[in-house]
């Protein structure tokens, strides 16, 4: 039936490599349509997978794009992200590096379509980005499904609907945990499995979930199918250090640059003789390194 044994190692369907493991199997297209349709709002009846490339230039695991690009029963485009990990931002907590990721794969999406013989603007097919997030993008907005169209800025009148911009919010889901199964939505379940799949301190309500759905059935019987392959879970191994590698690497880099930054600051302070313990609440320097920048 799907369900995950409560004491087993498994993958979590939030990695991006996962997700679309489990997404484009030949056997998941029932619920592919399903975890669509709860996001658009309309049963899809059909849905067909269309290739993803490598990034250009680069054929190594680590570029390649891990994205969910289908077209489904009307003509609509669809391409579904996950983002597992924090993609380097600017400081100030706007996430606007992601944003505009989201947005530039959304419009160059749209844009992607055959504009030959005589086809018009108003009859190109919608286009969809829908993006899982595993860390919180708006913290404002209490709800976990964020949606984005055309509007005007001071009505919200609506230009046009050829474009949506989703994003669902997967680290605001614990008040979930205590709604029954029964009252939630398809995309509810949906994203506590994602979630939650791994944990096994949340694996009964998971195992609740999994068993209200035929969809979600055949969902846990891949993840568990993947979590089961050695060479999977040795690639999900080798990305997570190739990750937490470069993150070290980049807070190394970022540590460097402020200190650096810091002592030459220090530097023109003393040149003010200012007091040492003034010029280490300053700067964020220990005296002991502001007094032996004094001696150099």
């Amino acid at each position: 039936m799907g369900l995950l044994p409560m004491e087993a190692d498994i993958l979590p369907p939030s990695d991006d490599r996962v997700f679309k493991l489990i997404l484009t199997h030949p056997e998941a297209k029932q619920a592919l349509m399903n975890l669509i349709s709860s996001i658009i709002g309309r049963t899809v009846v059909d849905v067909v997978l269309l290739p993803n490339e490598l990034a250009p230039g680069d054929t190594e695991e680590k570029a390649e794009r891990f994205d969910v690009n289908c077209k489904i029963d009307d003509g609509s485009q669809v391409n579904m992200e996950m983002q597992a990990s924090r993609m380097q931002e600017d400081m100030g907590g706007q996430h606007n590096n992601l944003k505009g990721k989201s947005v530039y794969y959304l419009t160059d999406l749209h844009s992607s379509q055959p504009s030959k013989g005589v086809r018009r603007y108003d009859r190109l097919a919608r286009t969809y980005q829908i993006t899982f997030c595993s860390y919180t993008i708006f913290p404002d907005q209490p709800d976990y499904v964020n949606s984005f169209s055309l509007r005007h800025d001071a009505t919200g009148e609506l230009l046009c609907d050829a474009i949506q911009l989703v994003f669902v919010e997967l680290s605001k889901l614990n008040a979930l945990l205590d709604k029954p199964v029964s009252e939630m939505t398809d995309l509810d379940k949906w994203s506590l499995f994602l979630q939650y799949a791994p944990d096994q301190t949340h694996r009964e309500k998971v195992n609740e979930v999994i068993e209200s759905e035929e969809v979600l059935q055949m969902a846990g019987n891949l993840l568990m199918s993947i979590s089961q392959d050695e060479v999977e879970r040795a690639r999900f191994r080798s990305r997570r250090k190739f990750q937490t590698d470069y993150q070290s690497d980049m807070a190394t880099s970022w540590d460097n640059g402020a200190k650096s930054a810091a002592l030459s600051i220090a530097k023109k302070l003393l040149a003010m003789d200012m007091p040492h313990d003034q010029i280490a609440a300053a700067t964020g320097l220990t005296l002991e390194e502001v007094e032996s920048t004094a001696m150099n």
